[in-house]
């Protein structure tokens, strides 16, 4: 039972340790692309452009009867909902 353990905990170190260095080596693999990938592309710009926002062409009127369901729609929802 003794040797059971130390061989279990000896593949236990043993497979932490491959996957701690596999780890290790993939972060410096990853660093070294980025830095390969970095000087190819071409910088990204300071600003970004800014589109203009279009206007709405035309102006919508509410019938005054709508206007005054959503007013009483309101006044109840804050009267419900106080802090």
């Amino acid at each position: 039972m003794n040797e059971l353990m130390s061989d279990a905990i000896e593949l236990t170190i043993a497979g932490m340790g491959f996957v701690f260095i596999f780890l290790i080596i993939l972060v410096f693999a990853t660093m070294f692309m980025s830095k390969i990938i970095n000087q190819f592309t071409p910088p990204e710009p300071v600003t970004p452009a800014r589109t203009p926002r279009a206007k709405p062409s035309a102006t919508t009127t509410v019938d005054p009867d709508t206007a005054e369901a959503i007013k009483k729609a309101i006044a109840q929802y804050r009267s419900r909902h106080k802090k």
